[in-house]
């Protein structure tokens, strides 16, 4: 019988690894184990079989263009976002999508992090709040949408389409893709769905640091003499 994976460690890179502690804490992680070795210290987190590794290093990892985004179920959506609150955290409403009936919030981490954390179980229609629309769920992909705009090169249409193989006039807005290669462009609603149903799938940006540039810039180099001098500009 093939062996597979028998658990698994998300890592987040921070820059303070107390604050990150504390504010992990928040929902529910506790400390099991910490350490560190000159400019490195790393803890070890749990929350019932969940675990969180937060890791800082010195120096710093490079950033990239668009942060973290990391995906939280809690039991109590409400009594979560009033302890993120009472700590100096300011939570984001952020409505009542099909994976999250009992509504969804938006917090940013220590380190600027998204953490997007959604309820499970359902709020009957009467209990639900107004004022907990969905026009700020997700602003990283916003972010991520206007960031491709900015480059263009997007097709016309969502390339992702309906859970039935229907098609989506939608316009192409985010590029997503995973580890195995595969890509495709979504329309704002099918990225968000296949982000958090897909299993790998991420945001794929095209900035300045890819392997596209890096691939580039070693090609089409043409050969020097090497008594030729370069021109000044």
């Amino acid at each position: 019988m093939q062996s597979g994976v028998a658990a698994q460690v998300p890592v987040l890179y921070v820059a303070d690894a107390d604050a990150a502690r504390r504010f992990y804490e928040i929902f529910g992680y506790t400390e099991i184990r910490a350490g560190g070795d000159g400019g490195s210290r790393w803890s070890y987190l749990r929350c019932g079989e969940l675990t969180l590794l937060l890791a800082a290093v010195t120096p710093r990892l490079v950033t990239v263009e668009l942060p973290l985004l990391v995906y939280l179920y809690v039991d109590d959506l409400t009594a979560t976002a009033e302890r993120l609150t009472a700590a100096g955290h300011p939570v984001e409403k952020a409505g009542y999508p099909e994976h999250a009936p009992g509504g969804e919030c938006r917090v940013t981490d220590p380190d600027g992090n998204v953490v997007a954390f959604g309820q499970r179980q359902a709020v009957p229609p009467q209990e639900r709040d107004p004022q907990a629309g969905g026009e700020v769920r997700f602003s990283l992909i916003r972010e991520a949408a206007e960031a491709a705009g900015r480059r263009g090169g997007a097709p016309a249409r969502c390339q992702i389409g309906g859970p039935r193989g229907e098609s989506c006039a939608e316009p192409a807005e985010v590029k997503l893709a995973d580890s195995w290669g595969d890509t495709a462009w979504g329309c704002m609603a099918h990225a968000d769905e296949t982000l958090l149903t897909a299993r790998g799938a991420f945001l794929a940006t095209e900035d300045g640091m890819g392997l596209g540039p890096f691939l580039r810039a070693r090609q089409g180099q043409p050969d020097r003499h090497p008594t030729e001098e370069t021109p000044v500009p």
